[in-house]
């Protein structure tokens, strides 16, 4: 499976410098996830029906190199870690035409109902928890 992204760098996401200001990048993480979460026949909306959140627990974000207006970034995601309750999706940013990496990062994610409360993904959506499952062992083969 491709579990790239791509992702054309807009001039609003750049400061005075001319380079990205670094809160794009935690953005571009959020297009990405959403992004694979689709490539695994798992996206959002299907979350949503089935009544399962997902809010961001922590970003962790190292900044290498710059990026610039115009340039494509390739975004790679993984799966880090997953263990029924939560998941941990790993970022490698990548300049198209350099393939120079720009930036890597991590978010960790839980899983609750709409009441707010966590879920046991193999208890309560075991198909989902399946889809997770299977997409941690393909990213760490």
């Amino acid at each position: 499976m491709n579990r790239k992204y791509r992702r054309k760098v807009q001039y609003y996401e750049t400061d005075q410098m001319g380079i990205v200001h670094h809160s794009n990048y935690v953005r571009w993480f959020e297009e990405a996830r959403m992004d694979y979460l689709e490539k695994i026949d798992l996206n959002y909306q299907r979350l949503e029906e089935q009544g399962v959140l997902s809010p961001v627990l922590s970003v962790s974000v190292d900044y290498l190199r710059m990026a610039h207006f115009g340039e494509t970034m390739i975004i790679d995601v993984s799966v880090e870690e997953y263990n029924g309750i939560k998941l941990t999706l790993a970022y490698e940013v990548a300049n198209m035409r350099t393939n120079m990496v720009c930036c890597k990062g991590t978010t960790k994610h839980c899983f609750i109902n709409q009441e707010g409360r966590p879920l046991s993904l193999k208890q309560a959506c075991p198909e989902i928890h399946d889809i997770l499952r299977k997409a941690l062992e393909a990213d760490n083969l």
